[in-house]
């Protein structure tokens, strides 16, 4: 039987998400003893040749994007290396759901950038939709609180650059390959990881076990690149883009099996509000 579109798009936006998930879940199990910066490059090896490979045979690399657009990318990537270092830092030192769960607060953030900085139309209800997301937060890190995670805050800073990030890209050409732009953030982050490594850490001979889960985080990232794209272009938007939450499933489950951390009834509860406050601003739209 052929799925129709939607069902089709919804598909491989789980699919995106279960592979951001799992892709963050092996960072943060060989992150303990590799370091941030050691992890990231040895991922980007594999990410970075899995990714050129195929944008070098959809044909991307033979005709560079003009010069506006390269400015763009370069500025998206750096976006991508800033959210990166203030992720995985945040994951390190969090529970998975729990960082997860901040980092769901982007289409909220990005609805708010794009009115105050591209002029785009924001009514009473989306507003009250973002001011409830970002009371989802503050229940999660709970400031003051004798649980607070002052890491929560890098949270915080990375959702600040992915909302640069993705403006970015809303920005570029419509026939500036995908491909090529996640090649080029793929690549300057594996540049970044061996320069952090290089200035602040001591190389740490990886384990066979932790070079394969390592490898698989590349092919996670992968999919989950893959199929954000694919899925823009299958199905309507509005059908398919709340699929995006299925990551918190994902974090819960991969969070408790590998690391034991369970959310507590008032994380629970901010992230239900996050998430029924970013499906409501996606169906406004």
């Amino acid at each position: 039987m052929k799925l129709s579109d939607n069902m089709q798009g919804a598909l491989l936006m789980s699919a995106s998400m279960a592979g951001f998930a799992l892709n963050d879940a092996s960072l943060k199990f060989v992150g303990a003893d590799l370091g941030i910066f050691q992890s990231i490059f040895l991922r980007g090896i594999f990410a970075v040749f899995l990714i050129g490979s195929f944008t070098y045979f959809s044909g991307a690399f033979k005709t560079l994007p003009p010069r506006p657009d390269l400015g763009r990318i370069g500025l998206r990537s750096l976006a991508e290396i800033g959210a990166t270092l203030a992720f995985l830092t945040a994951l390190y030192h969090m529970p998975l759901a729990n960082i997860t769960a901040i980092l769901q607060t982007l289409p909220l953030t990005i609805a708010l950038a794009a009115a105050v900085f591209f002029g785009e139309p924001m009514g009473r209800r989306r507003i009250m939709a973002i001011a409830a997301g970002f009371v989802g937060v503050l229940i999660i890190i709970r400031p003051g609180a004798e649980s607070f995670n002052v890491f929560a805050l890098l949270g915080l800073v990375a959702v600040a650059f992915v909302t640069v990030r993705d403006l970015s890209a809303r920005r570029l050409s419509p026939n500036v390959s995908s491909l090529f732009v996640a090649f080029v953030a793929a690549f300057a982050i594996m540049i970044t990881g061996g320069i952090g490594l290089l200035l602040t850490q001591n190389w740490t001979t990886p384990s066979l076990f932790e070079l394969g889960i390592l490898a698989m985080a590349g092919c996670f990232l992968f999919v989950g690149y893959y199929c954000s794209v694919a899925t823009m272009r299958i199905g309507e938007v509005a059908v398919v883009t709340p699929f995006r939450y299925s990551i918190m499933l994902w974090a819960m489950m991969l969070g408790w099996l590998i690391f034991g951390d369970i959310p507590d009834s008032w994380t629970i509860i901010g992230m239900m509000i996050i998430v029924g406050s970013g499906i409501f601003t996606m169906w406004r739209e």
